[in-house]
This record gives C-alpha cells, structure tokens and sequence, in this order.
C-alpha cells in the first residue's frame, strides 16, 4: 500500500488487463509450489467486488457521477486491508488486481490481513477541496457496507492522503454513531494516525535494498540510484537512499525527468518542486522523458510511479543491477523473464513496498489499543519486519532457483492456501 505516489503514464504499446496479470503471476507461483487446482480456483477470484456510481455536487451547482469500485480478494487471513486511489485510470479491472496483490503484500511479511483495494474514476487535481470532500464523503457513504475496523480497513493510495482518510473516518464514524479511529489508517496523528506512516513505504523500500545489497554484496555508498515517480514513495526513497549514501542521479514525474550523473542536489528539485509543481525545469540537471528515466546507467532502479512501466520493449535496454519496486505491478511478467535471465535483481512490489501496510497495521494495533508509539519504536519495528522478510523470500528463490517475485508469491501464497485450508470451506 503507497500513498500519494507521482503518476506516470503506462507505456502505450502494452494494453494488458492487469488482473489478468496478477492471475497469471499467481499461477507461475502456485505451479512451482505444485498448488492443488481446488486452491487455485479458490485464490484466483475475488471474494467480493462492488462498484458504485455516485452524484457529487460541484461548485457551480451541477451534478457530476461518479464512477468507484471497493474488492476485497480474500479475507481468510483477517480483516482485509488496501488503499483507496484517486485517478483517471482506475477500472474494476486495476482495483481487482490490486486487492489481489494486498492479500499477498500482507501474507508476505506475516501481517494477519486480507487483501483489499478501492478506487474513483477521476482527476483529483482539478477539483477544489469542497468538490474533494463532498466526493470523499459520498464514495464512503457508499461503501460502507463493506468496510469496518474489523471488517475491511481503507489506506492512502495514489492522490489520497491523511485528510482524505480524515474525511472517510469522519464520514463513516457519523453514521455509526460514535468515532471509529481504526476504520482507516494513514490518517492525520491527532486523528489517531502513526508516527512515521507518511515516509513508510519509502523507508521500508531502503530496508529492502539494504537486504538486498548486502546479499549482493553491493556497496551502497559506491552506487547510482534512478527513482521513477517523485510523490511520497519515490520522493522519501530518493532522500534516504542518498542517506544511506548512494548517488541519486535521476528522478522523475508525470511531467517528465531530470538526469545529473554526478548526482542530483535533492533539496534544491524538493524546493523546486514546490515552488512550481513538477522537478521538470529544475536547472541543476538535463530533461529527460519517463521512457529515458528507465534505461539510464545505474546501479539501483525505483520504479515508484504506475503500473507496466517495465515491458517486453524496454526490459532489455535496462542497466540496473537492481530493481526495487516501489510502485504496485510497475513490471510485467514478460519483462520479469527478460531481467532473470539478464541477471537483474528485483524486489518485487508486494514485498519491497510493504512498509506502507506495515505501518498501517501498527497504526491499526494502535488504533485498537488507544495506545501511541513512538517513530523510533514504528521505523525499528518495520526495519525488522522487511529484514526477516527477505531473508526469508531470499531463501525461497535460491531453493527453487527462482527469481524473488515467484519466491514471495509463493510465500504469500502457501500462506494464504494454508489458512484457506484450516478454516475449510463454509457451510
């Protein structure tokens, strides 16, 4: 689960519904764990889907309808957990797949969830704050019915934030009767939210590249760094990875990029990008397209952007000896064949930016507890999460000589079948 992740457009030449995707992932994994075809049928579908179309009232008095959708994948494990988007792009189609892969995000790393995704149709950045709440409220009044602090618990998700999640909390708290803290997470502190939730994701990427660089035997502080997408992912990426000491040579957004092969001043394009609303014009580096951005000479990729940034076409051209995905399904399976067998190392997305619903269930457990962390006590918590995480996928793809996006999924999965398998199938 990311929150406020830069948009970029999917590359033009590959239309590919991405639930079938996310199946067809699933079924390369489920082969290798030699899953029976009962579970297959079982986790291939999901369990509930719900879309709603709903009237928002608009500045000017008119009426515009919506368009939105709420999955849930499976909700063996417990309650199911996912964010909720705000974009153009959003189809029945996405939000499927994406629950899909929040039930293995959360299996991977051993959180006691389900999978669940939610999403509008819309251009959020050309509505005003009224027309934003007013479209908030009614999305949540209409999926009500299945979401619950026990029961299915919204995120942040791309162009979603903590006063989004304020608004559904509030929203559906009102017709309860009663504030409902742990219906949400990534939600303001003072609402209840946790300490270090906005920079998770990020941070639990770098946890992961450290994992991975040092089973690489990769010094960090003698590596070029290349982040796709400069919203709360990449952009909080960005900055740690320079912490930790590696160049940052390329960033980018839905506008297009900037390239510097001596490294990029990363204060001086944040300062920028808020004084104009893209890194694009920055004067501290050359232009560079999305497209371009990919195939840079670099050590370490972060595609945190969109989905199918990295196909069949440009898999080949890609120098990275590592890929950390920080986006949901930035990598098609096509592609995931061309890096094995070229040697790239890839962390795949429902392991790699698994901090964001890490820290979301902290923020659950601290919702249900009326009991606040500290970020110190959130950041060393998620830091031992990710660790034991990939050593434990790591192992997975060495034992079956598989790349590590095969080996989570099958870790997820074997997971979520032996769940499915304990509690047997009602009545």
């Amino acid at each position: 689960m990311v929150s406020q992740m830069t948009g970029v457009d999917a590359p033009q030449s590959e239309h590919r519904d991405l639930f079938d995707v996310a199946v067809e992932q699933f079924e390369i994994a489920a082969d290798v764990l030699g899953l029976d075809e009962d579970m297959r049928k079982i986790l291939s579908y999901c369990q509930r889907e719900l879309t709603v179309n709903f009237p928002v009232e608009m500045d000017d008095g008119s009426v515009q309808v919506f368009t939105g959708h709420r999955v849930q994948h499976n909700g063996g494990p417990g309650p199911t957990k996912g964010g909720i988007r705000y974009h153009p792009s959003v189809t029945l189609a996405e939000v499927k797949a994406l629950a899909m892969w929040m039930t293995w995000k959360c299996a991977v790393v051993g959180l006691p969830y389900g999978g669940a995704k939610g999403g509008v149709t819309v251009n959020p950045k050309i509505l005003s704050q009224n027309e934003l709440q007013n479209l908030t409220r009614r999305y949540t009044a209409e999926i009500s019915i299945m979401i619950g602090p026990n029961k299915d618990i919204p995120a942040p998700d791309v162009n979603t934030n903590p006063q989004i999640m304020a608004w559904l909390m509030d929203t559906y708290s009102m017709t309860m009767g009663y504030s409902v803290p742990g219906v949400v997470t990534g939600k303001p502190i003072v609402l209840g939210g946790s300490e270090g939730r906005n920079e998770a994701t990020g941070r639990g990427l770098v946890y992961a590249v450290q994992s991975g660089a040092a089973a690489l035997d990769m010094d960090l502080s003698k590596t070029a760094t290349v982040v796709q997408g400069f919203g709360n992912v990449g952009g909080t990426a960005a900055r740690l990875m320079a912490e930790a000491g590696s160049k940052v040579v390329a960033v980018s957004d839905q506008h297009g990029g900037l390239y510097n092969p001596a490294g990029l001043d990363l204060a001086g394009v944040t300062a920028h990008l808020a004084r104009t609303g893209s890194v694009v014009g920055y004067a501290g580096a050359d232009a560079i397209t999305n497209d371009e951005l990919l195939v840079l000479p670099c050590d370490i990729l972060i595609p945190a952007a969109l989905e199918n940034q990295i196909t069949a076409e440009n898999a080949d051209r890609i120098t990275a000896r590592m890929i950390a995905e920080g986006a949901n399904g930035p990598t098609t399976p096509e592609a995931d064949k061309i890096l094995y067998d070229k040697g790239v190392f890839v962390l795949p997305d429902i392991f790699a930016n698994a901090g964001g619903v890490t820290v979301s269930y902290f923020e659950w457990v601290q919702a249900l507890q009326a009991f606040p962390w500290t970020e110190e006590q959130v950041n060393e918590r998620l830091k031992q999460i990710m660790h034991r995480s990939f050593d434990a996928v790591y192992e997975m793809a060495r034992k079956h000589h598989v790349h590590m996006r095969t080996a989570a999924l099958m870790r997820a999965i074997d997971r979520v079948a032996e769940v499915q398998r304990l509690r047997g199938i009602y009545p």
